[in-house]
């Protein structure tokens, strides 16, 4: 029996790895080496080079040839038709999604955004990488990288870029010694990685049931079931590795044993077009696909209203403007900054809000030897400008699910929550020890109804406090859609009857730009 890969580092890593589970079934196959387009062809970018599989076809023609018997390859790379007598007859585990950015230490700007300093010089051949990371960081100066992730590697250390982007899967089973190196790892629910990103595939002619039979041990289900949703969509798009499409689906159950899938999708036209952003749910597979390349494909620009002010580079403004959007945007309610008296010392400190690190850290408070913490990405990122790292940061819209995360790494040290007057406490709720949770006003909000406010077709509300402004003195319309950012903001506008279209996967600009591109 043999096994067809190509010869780099990583090509010959998952083809071992797959020989190695191979052998745990009694099996004793070889290795054969396979030259590809991709490989031959270093100087051109992938949106260059013919056709579509130019990491795989010639392994492909081997398996049809009979020269090879099984192709392992890394399953973002295959086109999403299998050619004639060929077939997926298992799929691996799935190592880490997500991308890694790496900076030479010169270039860091802990300040900005993935800690590039402006202009940086980021090296990456792939559409999908550049449309999100000029969206995301406008001021970048992107350049083609290609070669093995050593080889890339190797360039970033030999100063050809300030900056290189990879997958971080490859990295990780290569075992990479990063450490002359500043690394970024980014969630693939914010930067949307390639369908089946992390994955092997192995492929097989049809005819050797037999060796199907053997290989469906080694079948992961659920990550099979996930990638067909990310690869069907690539498909419906009659998409390549060229094509700036990211999809990204995780199947999650909750307490009854119900499964949702959720889907964050990101396509651009071109590589320097600002990409289109969506985040998806659904209790079925079936169909998803469809959702989404329907969604992605037949996103209407219209009018936003978001009950709180914006600055000109926000994000939120930013990408719903550069698809076509009209934004309007005005808060509901004033905010006035309470001067900090006594600062109790703790071993954490916890935000769950900007506006709680704008006015804790505008007063100048003296902090040593003090972790922080963050509701989420847009409240660590404040933090960040700020001159701070949050240690800890929630993912999740959940706020009692952020809690019982951040209560366990917490254990028994104590937290200061900078916070609101009349806050909710909900994160202070996990603290049952007492003396542990300690509370800080540092900032009181009034409503502030206007009387004129703009006639918009979907409209964002922010918080709790934004809703009892808003009807105040206005009401809702049957055409209108409603964005609720977070469980108790979406409570509030239950209670007054009113019906949601969506809410973020997450407490930022992105999560809100998901979610309306998503109604």
């Amino acid at each position: 029996m043999i096994i067809g890969s190509r010869g780099s580092e990583l090509a010959l890593w998952q083809a071992r790895f797959i020989q190695d589970k191979l052998k745990e079934l009694g099996l004793h196959p070889e290795l054969k080496i396979i030259k590809t387009q991709g490989d031959l062809v270093q100087d051109l970018s992938f949106d260059k080079l013919e056709g579509k599989g130019f990491f795989t076809k010639e392994i492909e023609e081997a398996l049809l040839s009979g020269e090879i018997d099984l192709a392992v390859h890394s399953h973002k790379d295959l086109t999403t038709e299998n050619p004639k007598g060929l077939m997926i007859a298992a799929v691996s585990y799935r190592e880490d999604p997500s991308e890694l950015i790496l900076i030479n230490k010169d270039a860091v700007d802990e300040h900005r955004k993935y800690k590039l300093k402006k202009n940086a010089k980021v090296g990456t051949s792939s559409n999908r990488r550049k449309s999100q990371l000029l969206a995301f960081r406008e001021d970048l100066s992107l350049h083609d990288l290609r070669g093995n992730v050593p080889t890339r590697i190797q360039k970033l250390r030999e100063r050809k870029y300030d900056a290189i982007m990879l997958a971080t899967a490859g990295v990780e089973r290569l075992g990479i010694d990063l450490a002359e190196f500043q690394s970024e790892k980014i969630s693939p629910t914010e930067f949307i990685p390639a369908p089946a990103q992390g994955v092997l595939a192995l492929q097989i002619r049809e005819a050797d049931k037999k060796l199907y039979g053997l290989l469906r041990q080694l079948n992961d289900a659920e990550v099979s079931e996930t990638i067909a949703i990310e690869r069907k969509t690539l498909n419906l798009f009659d998409g390549g590795c060229s094509l700036p499409l990211g999809v990204y689906c995780e199947k999650h159950e909750d307490q009854e044993g119900e499964f949702t899938y959720k889907v964050w999708a990101s396509k651009a036209d071109k590589w320097n077009q600002f990409p289109k952003q969506i985040f998806l749910e659904s209790k079925k597979a079936e169909s998803l696909a469809e959702k989404i390349f329907n969604k992605l494909s037949n996103i209407k620009p219209t009018s936003v209203f978001i009950t709180r002010d914006l600055r000109k580079y926000d994000y939120f403004q930013k990408a719903l403007s550069a698809n076509g959007f009209e934004v309007h945007t005005r808060s509901l309610i004033e905010i006035r900054q309470i001067p900090i008296r006594k600062l109790t010392k703790t071993d954490w400190v916890f935000f769950a809000s900007k506006n709680a690190v704008r006015h804790f850290f505008e007063q100048k408070p003296e902090l040593t030897e003090v972790k922080l913490g963050a509701v989420g990405k847009s409240t660590s990122e404040e933090i960040r400008k700020f001159g701070h790292k949050a240690e800890f940061i929630g993912y999740s819209t959940d706020t009692r699910l952020t809690a019982k995360q951040f209560a366990s790494v917490v254990g028994s040290k104590t937290v200061l929550f900078p916070q609101a007057k009349g806050s909710m406490r909900s994160i202070q709720q996990q603290f049952t020890k007492p003396g542990q949770a300690i509370d800080l006003v540092v900032y009181e909000t009034k409503k502030n109804s206007i009387d004129d406010l703009p006639a918009s077709e979907i409209i964002v509300f922010t918080s709790p406090s934004n809703v009892e402004a808003y009807f105040e003195k206005h009401t809702i319309t049957s055409t209108q859609k409603i964005v609720a950012m977070g469980d108790a903001t979406a409570n509030a506008l239950r209670k007054s009857g009113i019906k949601i279209a969506a809410m973020p996967s997450s407490f930022d600009d992105l999560g809100l730009v998901q979610a309306v591109m998503s109604v």
